[in-house]
Parts: C-alpha cells; sequence; structure tokens
C-alpha cells in the first residue's frame, strides 16, 4: 500500500471518529453562534458575487475582443464566430447567475435557533 493510501485512510477515520464533537453547540452559544453563522454568509455572498463578476466581465471582454478581430480577419466566416460569441458569452453569464444565486441563499439563510 502506498504512504499516500494510508494516510487517507487515517485522516477519514479520524474525522469520522472525532466530528461527533463538534456536532452540537453548549445551550448558551446557540444564538451567538447563529448570528456569527448569519455573519459570514453574508461576508462570503458578497465577496463570491464580486469576484464571479468581476472575472466574467474580464472573460466576456477577451471573448468579444477575440471575436471582433476573428471577424476582422475572415468576414464571412462573420455568421458562425457571431453564433459561437453568444454561446460562450451566454455560458460564462449563466456563471455569473449561478453564483448570484448561491450568494442569494447564503444572504437569506436563516440558521434554526435552538
Amino acid at each position: 500500500m502506498s504512504k499516500r493510501f494510508v494516510l487517507t485512510v487515517v485522516l477519514v477515520l479520524a474525522g469520522g471518529i472525532f466530528a461527533p464533537v463538534f456536532a452540537q453547540a453548549p445551550a448558551g452559544e446557540a444564538s451567538s453562534l447563529n448570528l456569527e453563522i448569519a455573519k459570514w454568509s453574508i461576508i462570503t455572498a458578497g465577496f463570491a458575487l464580486g469576484i464571479a463578476a468581476g472575472l466574467a466581465a474580464l472573460g466576456q471582454g477577451k471573448a468579444v475582443s477575440a471575436a471582433a478581430e476573428a471577424i476582422s480577419r475572415n468576414p464571412g466566416a462573420a455568421g458562425d464566430v457571431r453564433g459561437a460569441l453568444i454561446l460562450g458569452l451566454v455560458l460564462i453569464e449563466s456563471l455569473v447567475i449561478y453564483v448570484l444565486l448561491i450568494s442569494f441563499l447564503l444572504f437569506f439563510f436563516k440558521p434554526f435557533s435552538g
């Protein structure tokens, strides 16, 4: 057996053994824990949406510039290039919409009170 396999098995078993230790917070800390989770969910949602929107804008700009260059080099293939461009832009934008959906879920996540 390789060392990597043995290490993976040991870590999985250790995680399974020690996981119940962290399963429940003490009774007095439940409300403060829920507020902490809500706070970090909002912060995570903001960062995720900002990063996704910024990188998607860079990707869309690169795609549009490459399509414009391809059309200028070969005007006869403008229809095919335009179709591929629109498909690529839709796929890029769908990833940002997925991040927006996850951000809304994190933002409006209401942890149950213990």
